[in-house]
């Protein structure tokens, strides 16, 4: 009987140890710092792209309204570049409308800085140009499917899913999902405009607007 109780007792304490042992070699889990930082606002590449056949007599209307779509679209989504990519080959009309694509494009008013004229590896040299620029859009988790238990729980810790409708519903409404990887660029400063506070600062004056009188409960100077 003591010669099982001590074969048992040997047996808990080695798998005591290989727990440890598993629990070592698998490391710790990785907990969000806070329940609201289990889901996070990111982003997914995309490509906003259009193709245009290629005429020997050069751009047709349709081409010229959809490079005049897709110009809008390239200054609304803030994008770096904007690439116009001919088919390779030796065939100088592909060339031609490359070229009449990107003087359009600068004639829409994108910089021409930022256009950017390459060649493709195309089936054809008679293949379509391609015209486009890279876009992200912002990842709308699939809150249906995360875990989640509603259950009575000893602990206070947050259950699954918790913050993923907050996150999708961000998601769904940012006007630009750029605005997800960095802040906006700073406008500049009025300096004409603090160059005067500043004088009347130095001069003793006061630096603020004049405030408006009040006649009779309304601003003196509003139009009826």
């Amino acid at each position: 009987m003591r010669n099982a109780v001590k074969h048992a007792s040997i047996s808990l304490v080695v798998a005591a140890a290989a727990l440890a042992v598993a629990a070592c070699a698998s490391g710790p889990e990785t907990q969000p710092l806070t329940p609201l930082s289990q889901y996070v606002l990111q982003v997914q590449p995309g490509v906003d792209r259009i193709a245009l056949s290629v005429h020997d007599q050069g751009l047709s209307a349709n081409q010229r309204a959809a490079l005049h779509d897709l110009a809008v679209r390239f200054g609304e989504a803030r994008a770096d570049v904007l690439t116009v990519e001919a088919p390779a080959g030796d065939d100088p009309a592909a060339a031609a409308q490359a070229y009449a694509v990107r003087d359009t494009l600068q004639a829409l008013g994108v910089p021409g800085q930022m256009i950017q004229v390459v060649g493709y590896n195309a089936p054809s040299p008679r293949a379509p140009v391609l015209a486009g620029f890279q876009t992200v859009r912002a990842y709308i988790p699939d809150c249906a499917a995360q875990p989640r238990q509603m259950a009575g729980r000893a602990s206070n810790a947050a259950s699954g899913g918790f913050g993923c409708a907050v996150t999708a519903n961000l998601a769904a409404q940012i006007d630009n999902p750029r605005d997800i990887i960095g802040p906006r660029p700073l406008q500049p400063s009025d300096s004409g405009r603090s160059a005067v506070v500043f004088a009347q600062y130095r001069q003793g004056q006061a630096t603020s607007a004049p405030q408006e009188t009040l006649v009779q409960g309304r601003i003196s100077n509003a139009v009826d």
